[in-house]
């Protein structure tokens, strides 16, 4: 928390991250253009982006992208604005036009357990319906298998997909359909990459949401900085992420709005 509090007090830096919710995905280069500084210069405040977690980044052939992860910006929101301020919780500013960047979204965070504690709260389905809005996925979760996603207030699957590879406790890759709207139905399929990096006493998630049309609808993907704030407060606490976001989707089903990643 105090390094993502120190990232944010320089201009310099928030202006480089405004940069990359207007595009995600950028190249050092690229950055460097629209700054008046040495290549350098730019090179040091990505670092203390990276290292606060406010920076992704991602080798693509020869080059390295970075990538905005608002995942500390909503951990940051859940312990203190959420609790005052709660007309904001799904409007953070700047948040959600930060998630509607095309294409590739890229999240990161780092929770204190074991890659195979995580392994099981991704693939347990009565794990998961405790940071994911009540939703439950039902698997074999064997390369080539397929899984579904579903809601005890909604009557028909909210999403479907194939395991593309599967290697635990490190990786899984999955193709995804998003079913639980006509708006989200009509995108087509995309893909979620989970990576599980162990850190000492910790793990580094890192989840890859791609594959995404140019523009396409912001369901898909706005809500994974909620479910990974879940994520961690539930394999670190056992405890519920308590929000109100974070609780909207668990809300009976005549008031209920469903909503996945």
């Amino acid at each position: 928390m105090d390094e993502v509090c120190k990232a944010l007090a320089d201009p310099t830096r928030r202006s480089l991250l405004d940069e990359l919710f207007r595009e995600d995905g950028q190249t050092l280069s690229a950055l460097q253009e629209r700054f008046s500084m040495t290549r350098f210069g730019v090179m040091k405040h990505l670092k203390v982006l990276e290292g606060a977690g406010l920076v992704v980044t991602r080798r693509r052939g020869r080059e390295k992208l970075h990538f905005l992860n608002p995942v500390p910006i909503r951990l940051v929101h859940d312990r203190w604005v959420s609790k005052y301020a709660e007309p904001w919780t799904a409007a953070l500013s700047g948040l959600k036009t930060a998630l509607e960047s095309p294409m590739e979204k890229v999240f990161e965070i780092y929770i204190k357990t074991t890659p195979e504690r995580l392994w099981e709260a991704i693939t347990d389905s009565e794990i998961r319906s405790k940071y994911q809005f009540g939703g439950r996925i039902s698997s074999d979760w064997t390369p080539g298998s397929r899984f579904e996603m579903g809601h005890p207030s909604a009557p028909t699957l909210l999403g479907e997909g194939v395991n593309l590879e599967v290697d635990p406790p490190r990786r899984l890759v999955q193709s995804m359909v998003a079913l639980w709207g006509e708006d989200v139905k009509s995108e087509g399929t995309s893909r979620i990459t989970w990576e599980i990096e162990p850190v000492g006493d910790s793990c580094r998630l890192i989840v890859t949401h791609d594959q995404l049309r140019e523009g396409a609808n912001e369901q898909l993907y706005g809500g994974w900085p909620m479910i990974l704030s879940g994520l961690k407060t539930w394999l670190e606490t056992g405890e519920l992420l308590t929000t109100p976001g974070s609780l909207m989707y668990n809300s009976p089903p005549d008031q209920a709005t469903t909503r996945e990643p």
